[in-house]
């Protein structure tokens, strides 16, 4: 699983934790239902969200479930998920932009796709899931050209970035995409009076999105001399950190205009854990703003990575190469390195179908190979957190 918007389940209450990961198995059924069971490799946590809105706005956590069969995911128990076109949505826009993660690798021939059998391969796996995710989009309505429209001008864009370019020229494709696909929610939903709200909370989540994979791809790019908006714009952390505290304020702005039904786990990610994503990424447990900080813009997050310090957990895109969010030591053991695409498809295979993602005390990240806790066993991330109940009733923050 990958994408940035991954809550611990001790800071959810009960009850949305069971709704949050029964739109993330139903992601994956859907991707299963419609296209395979190898299409279930692209789920992710960020594409749940559409899903999510989509449910927020119908409020149709009865109508829209069924149960599920047993799954090793969930150590072998049913659970009820959540189906319908929000989920059919979700799956498309996680099919088509997983297909352009996969062309990218393979046009900067990164690992095992560097060599032209495997590149073949891949190539024919992303037309595939273009093709897969156009018709599921065609099937609730949504135009998928869009995103590929904005894959194609990224490659542009990038080509055409240099010192001094403004970072949101580069990240203007991404939050286009992100702008539609929630935008379109509100279609689904029968609430057309969301759609600009919904486009403009949209917009500045891919911005977020883009930014954070700059952020934690900054020094594996710097020493593999790949490209990063970063780099490449010159733009210094300070900046990326206020462009993210203000897409972040954006955002919660924006779902103040939303009509929901019941926009509690919506609130939840898209205020709360999304706010925790970007401070994981930039390493710090507060706004980025200088003037809250002792020791100004520094003070936010630290100084500037060095080559070679150790850096926070990996949780990267599979499809990508960098690390939605980091903070703290890495538990990687010196020595192994990343795996590639496709051996770390194979292994994350291999941690479904014995159980250990959910049922082993810790297990080795299928790409990154660091050690992480699986889902069941108990953490005390939440120990000494500042965790409100704003999250149960939304009438409590101002947010």
């Amino acid at each position: 699983m990958f994408g940035i918007v991954r809550p611990c389940r001790h800071r959810l209450t009960e009850g949305l934790k069971t709704q949050w990961m029964a739109h993330l198995c139903g992601l994956c059924l859907a991707l299963r239902g419609d296209h395979g069971q190898f299409a279930r490799i692209v789920t992710n946590y960020d594409g749940l969200l559409i899903s999510v809105l989509t449910e927020a706005q119908t409020g149709g956590a009865t109508d829209g479930r069924r149960t599920a069969g047993p799954c090793p995911l969930r150590g072998m128990r049913t659970a009820s998920v959540a189906q319908g076109e929000g989920a059919r949505l979700a799956a498309a826009v996680s099919l088509v932009l997983a297909a352009a993660k996969v062309r990218d690798h393979v046009t900067d021939g990164d690992g095992l796709l560097a060599r032209r059998p495997v590149a073949l391969a891949a190539r024919r796996v992303a037309a595939g899931w273009d093709r897969a995710g156009t018709r599921t989009g065609s099937a609730v309505g949504f135009d998928t050209a869009v995103l590929l429209d904005a894959v194609d001008r990224q490659t542009g864009v990038e080509a055409l970035a240099g010192h001094g370019t403004p970072l949101l020229a580069v990240t203007e494709p991404t939050e286009t995409a992100t702008a539609a696909a929630f935008a379109h929610t509100a279609v689904l939903a029968g609430r057309p009076g969301n759609a600009a709200p919904l486009a403009e909370a949209g917009r500045l989540f891919g911005r977020l999105a883009h930014l954070l994979d700059a952020v934690e791809d900054r020094e594996a790019d710097a020493a593999s001399g790949a490209w990063n908006p970063l780099t490449a714009t010159g733009t210094p952390l300070t900046e990326a950190r206020r462009l993210a505290d203000d897409a972040l304020h954006g955002i919660r702005l924006a779902l103040r205009e939303v009509e929901f039904a019941d926009g509690r786990l919506a609130h939840v990610l898209l205020a709360h854990e999304l706010e925790r994503s970007v401070d994981r990424a930039f390493g710090t447990a507060g706004c980025g703003h200088g003037g809250g900080h002792p020791g100004g813009a520094d003070g936010a997050f630290g100084p500037p990575p060095q080559q070679g310090a150790p850096h926070g957990p990996d949780t990267r895109n599979p499809y990508g190469t960098g690390n939605p969010f980091g903070g703290g030591p890495s538990l990687r053991p010196p020595g192994p390195g990343r795996r590639g695409l496709w051996a770390g498809c194979a292994a994350a295979i291999g941690l479904c179908c014995t159980c250990k993602v959910c049922c082993a005390d810790e297990y080795e990240g299928p790409w990154s190979r660091q050690r992480r806790e699986g889902w069941c066993n108990n953490c005390d991330c939440c120990d000494g957190c500042d965790c409100c109940e704003c999250c149960e009733c939304c009438s409590c923050c101002d947010c």
